[in-house]
């Protein structure tokens, strides 16, 4: 699928062979603040501790007051989760660390 320009496709661990255009600024952005975010061995954090750490690490021009942060961290989460970047811990809550 042909994206158009300032967009990039994502995917989605829970549609596997479905793609998805998104913004390509406010995606990359969030991505960065997730993966330096996130530790790199189980448990991981969850999502609402996630939050609190990538907002501070976001520009105010894409995300202002943190304004939609949560789709994007989930937005993110389920791509890098489809491209093994990412991974969930056993158990509930969802706990994300990175691989």
């Amino acid at each position: 699928m042909a994206t158009k320009p300032n967009r990039i496709a994502i995917e989605n661990v829970i549609r596997p062979g479905k793609t998805y255009n998104v913004d390509a600024g406010k995606f990359a952005a969030m991505r960065d603040a997730v993966l330096a975010s996130l530790p790199t061995s189980p448990p991981g954090m969850t999502v609402p501790e996630l939050k609190a750490e990538v907002l501070p690490r976001l520009p105010d021009s894409l995300f202002p007051g943190g304004e939609k942060a949560g789709w994007w961290i989930k937005a993110v989460q389920l791509d890098q989760e489809a491209k093994r970047v990412i991974a969930r811990a056993d158990g509930s809550p969802v706990r994300l660390y990175r691989l």
